[in-house]
């Protein structure tokens, strides 16, 4: 962008630091999932190579674990991240990389999930979970739910503390991550010490104010987004009006796990997710929301270096390590060790 030509409004509206970034991502059609695989993650490398910034702390071991899913079977790869500096047993963020719900790898958020180890002082562990249209709705949230409870019945192996367990992800990723609070509420397992959801897809209704504003931001349209839906829902007409599913249908969000939701201006996405978190407060859920003026879906991935970008980024890692640092009091309050 040199002479402001060839932008679209919508840009106008960014943060100057992020205007590059937003115009230079390319473009996925999602018409073909399979495709849209392929083509997400060389868009990916690409934005990478782009950016010319990673993030490389020192002191973070990673490693690769498998988990057998008690339902069918299937072995699921999890990328697991561990701070050396940080005796056992440890916090633990068991994290879903986004890309709406058919794309995305372990890859996707890898940066995410180093920062989180080396800030948070915590292991990370990245979830690959089957995605659609082969493995459509419920088997992505039956995927992260199991790894949930594998690390909670596995702590001590894993050198991590079973009371401090945080579930989160990105966009479609978020949208797993609630399901799976959802999840651990209503069927008593393992309680969430925070729910972390970056700029979260919730409904398939695709009828807020901010889906009609933005129509189409930087590589992503509405029609995306039904299409979106579409592959994960699969065939099964009940899984539209499931909350496991479309997290947003949900009724009472009573006793769901804390909540960090992070909303970017110029998305699609923003009034679910704003409407989203306002609902968990209604119930009495503690919710930390951040509405981030001048941003765009997936700003802090795409422009790490910005510096909103970074003051997002800190601000989840502190997040995390003071959900961890409640759930210890709280824990150590009511005789617990």
């Amino acid at each position: 962008m040199d002479d402001g030509q060839n932008v679209p409004g919508w840009a106008s509206a960014l943060d100057g630091e992020l205007v590059q970034a937003a115009v230079r991502q390319p473009y996925v059609a999602f018409t073909d999932p399979l495709a849209a695989r392929r083509n997400f993650a060389r868009a990916t490398r690409l934005s990478r190579a782009l950016r010319g910034v990673t993030y490389d702390p020192e002191g973070v071991d990673v490693d690769h674990l498998v988990l057998r899913v008690p339902e069918d079977g299937h072995e699921l790869t999890v990328r697991r991240y561990v701070p050396g500096a940080v005796p056992a047993p440890r916090p633990a963020m068991v994290y879903f990389h986004g890309g709406a719900f058919v794309a995305g790898d372990l890859d996707t958020e890898h940066d995410r999930c180093l920062r989180f180890a080396a800030e948070a002082g915590c292991a990370v562990f990245s979830v690959e979970y089957r995605r659609p249209p082969d493995h459509p709705f419920p088997v992505p949230v039956k995927d992260c739910l199991a790894a949930v409870e594998w690390i909670a019945a596995e702590a001590g192996a894993l050198d991590v503390d079973s009371r401090l367990i945080a579930v989160g992800g990105s966009s479609a990723g978020a949208t797993l991550a609630a399901a799976v609070a959802l999840l651990c509420r209503d069927r008593g397992g393992p309680e969430p010490v925070l729910q972390m959801l970056l700029y979260p897809a919730l409904d398939n209704r695709l009828d807020s104010d901010s889906m009609a504003a933005y129509p189409r931001v930087t590589s992503w349209t509405i029609e995306d987004s039904a299409l979106m839906w579409r592959h994960y829902l699969g065939d099964d007409p009940r899984a539209a009006s499931s909350a496991y599913a479309v997290p947003a249908r949900r009724g009472d969000f009573t006793g769901v796990a804390p909540a960090y939701v992070l909303v970017a201006e110029v998305d699609a996405l923003r009034d679910e997710a704003i409407d989203y978190a306002v609902r968990m407060m209604g119930d009495g859920v503690p919710v930390e929301l951040h509405h981030l003026a001048g941003t765009f879906h997936g700003f802090d991935a795409a422009a790490p270096a910005a510096r909103v970008s970074q003051r997002s980024l800190a601000g989840q890692s502190a997040a995390l390590r003071a959900a961890f640092r409640r759930a210890e009091q709280a824990s150590a309050a009511a005789g617990g060790h």
